[in-house]
């Protein structure tokens, strides 16, 4: 018996395998397609940019490119991957004919765009009704995050610019629906600026809220079911007026900057008025308190604005700023809530937080980089990106359960997506058969029950 070197077996490679599918584990994106309409939705918008005697479907080449994505891809060439497994993904057109179709939808500017937007919409009110207690309305109340979001630029494209981190690129402008502790997010505006656009210009601010809106069923458009949160970048008399417009009714909870009128207000409050924080379990959250600010520090805003300060004893090795008090970090934010602790309140806009994931998951799917030139190119290539975070967010909510449910993009393409898998043709249906042995096997195939037993779109 021959000694064995080395901590791995050896093996040989070789190709002419046939019938094994690799990123088998995808089928659970198409699938989700399938289901919510995505496909019929996306084809029937995209059906003008269609030319005659065409081969492949402008929206079928969309949702191939949103795919790629999904699974990892950051380039339209990327695309290939799902080319080479026609028995899952079906025909997929080549490289020239995709970059010619994004060529087509740039160049016909807000056609394309709102055809998209409005499929996505569409679809996303039938996704919701299909997840039922799972939806991200289901306790009554939608809440939109917004946040501005760096993308380096390493060549020079069109409104590539200075950022204010000192970087090179674009700096655009997102809003995702937050699906609370149990789920994940979905994206719901992405608005492309150059990179030396401001974080708390107004204008883009009501502007992507404007779209984020559009995205959400016709009941969640208005009202104070619908809630907007930012951090201090939205913190403008502006926007906050646009949002409490009169007819409009939003509740919103936005960050404010610690002005010196209200560091003097702060510093007034008596020792009394001050109200523990808590966390998200009800426990009490250790060196926090929150308080109420009134008086002229109000004067200017709209009528029935909160303004709700938190103290805070900072982190380790933390840095003071000097609009900080006592040895503790002052962060405060405006609302119209009304009825609710603010203890309760304050831990909602904490929870604001969870953007920053979002916006990690959307680095991780396709916004590392913008990879064409254009600023009308890249905007669509944003487009593509959201129908791949959506799909990324249907997928968990529709068919995974538990902890499963709150996978990020990459875990899901390491444990679900890249499992490989036998392609048999049997009574002309065709089968997956996912190695046994495959850890998460399992839930590939449970969810892809769960998917099959929802009904069919239409």
């Amino acid at each position: 018996m021959k000694k064995r070197i080395g901590s791995y077996p050896r093996v040989r490679a070789e190709g002419g395998g046939r019938g094994v599918v690799s990123q088998a584990g995808a089928v659970l994106l198409v699938e989700t397609v399938r289901k919510s309409g995505l496909d019929q939705a996306i084809s029937t918008a995209l059906a003008p940019w269609r030319k005659s005697r065409a081969v492949h479907d402008p929206g079928k080449t969309v949702l191939d490119l949103a795919l790629a994505v999904a699974l990892g891809g950051d380039c339209l060439a990327d695309v290939a991957m799902l080319r080479a497994e026609p028995g899952v993904f079906g025909p997929v057109a080549s490289d020239p004919t995709v970059s010619r179709l994004i060529d087509t939808l740039a160049a016909s500017g807000n056609r394309a765009l709102t055809a998209i937007r409005q499929a996505r919409a569409h679809v996303r009110e039938h996704v919701w009704q299909l997840a039922g207690d799972a939806a991200p309305d289901a306790g009554g109340q939608v809440t939109v995050d917004l946040d501005g979001v760096l993308v380096i630029s390493h060549s020079n494209k069109q409104d590539a610019a200075a950022t204010w981190k000192k970087t090179y690129g674009h700096h655009p402008l997102m809003a995702f629906v937050d699906h609370g502790t149990g789920g994940s997010g979905e994206p719901v505006a992405a608005m492309l600026r150059p990179g030396n656009a401001g974080s708390n210009t107004a204008a883009d601010h009501i502007a992507t809220t404007q779209l984020a809106l559009a995205q959400l069923p016709k009941t969640y458009r208005r009202g104070r079911r619908s809630l907007i949160r930012t951090d201090s970048g939205g913190g403008t008399h502006e926007f906050v007026a646009w949002l409490a417009q009169r007819g409009r009714w939003l509740s919103y909870s936005v960050g404010m900057t610690i002005t010196d009128a209200v560091h003097q207000a702060v510093l007034k409050i008596p020792a009394p008025a001050w109200t523990p924080a808590v966390e998200p379990g009800g426990d009490i959250r250790d060196g926090a308190w929150v308080a109420e600010i009134a008086g002229d520090v109000l004067d200017g805003w709209p009528e029935g604005m909160r303004l709700i300060v938190r103290k805070e004893r900072p982190h380790p090795g933390a840095q003071l700023r000097i609009t900080d008090a006592d040895g503790l970090r002052l962060t405060c934010f405006a609302t119209n809530t009304v009825d609710v602790p603010i203890a309760a309140l304050e831990l909602r806009h904490r929870q604001r937080a969870r953007a920053e994931d979002r916006i990690r998951a959307a680095r991780a799917t396709g916004l590392r980089n913008l990879p064409l030139h254009d600023t009308a190119q890249n905007q669509i290539w944003l487009e593509i990106v959201q129908i791949a975070l959506d799909l990324l967010a249907w997928m968990p909510m529709l068919a995974l359960t538990g902890k499963t449910r709150r996978w990020e993009p990459r875990r899901l393409r390491l444990r679900l997506f890249s499992a490989a898998a036998h392609l048999v043709t049997t009574a002309r249906r065709r089968h997956l058969r996912f190695a046994r042995h495959w850890p998460w096997t399992d839930v590939i195939t449970k969810a892809l029950a769960r998917l099959e037993a929802l009904p069919n779109p239409g």
